[in-house]
């Protein structure tokens, strides 16, 4: 299985890839929502449905499932039954941890899958 982060970001605002950048004013209001776009495709290419996704570190986590385009939106915030992410006063990066399972499929893991990295 072939797995991508294709966007990620905070509040809505997503950026192509798997490095969010959050401004030190987000980080010291608390937990701070996250929202990852995840495609998964089988070795020839076609979408893999009904995968299984998690998504944890920071404190915060998501799950979701693939639809038939093999696409998954997670959001690690309180609103949509996730967990927000938060860092810590001194901390200036982190990252989050992927986990995908499939019938049919091995799992597929993926550490520091999402990169988290304080702005001044």
């Amino acid at each position: 299985m072939s797995v991508n982060v294709d966007q990620a970001g905070v509040s809505g605002a997503m950026s192509a890839g798997n490095t969010i950048l959050v401004d030190s004013a987000l980080v010291a209001t608390g937990p701070f929502p996250v929202i990852v776009q995840i495609s998964a495709k089988d070795p020839d290419g076609y979408p893999v449905r009904n995968a299984n996704i998690v998504l944890r570190g920071l404190g915060g986590a998501a799950t979701g499932v693939t639809d038939d385009a093999g696409m998954c939106t997670l959001q690690a915030d309180a609103k949509a039954s996730g967990v927000p992410v938060s860092m810590g006063a001194n901390q200036n990066e982190g990252t989050m941890d992927l986990k995908i399972t499939a019938n049919g499929f091995y799992d597929y893991e993926k550490t520091n899958a999402v990169m988290i990295v304080r702005t001044s």
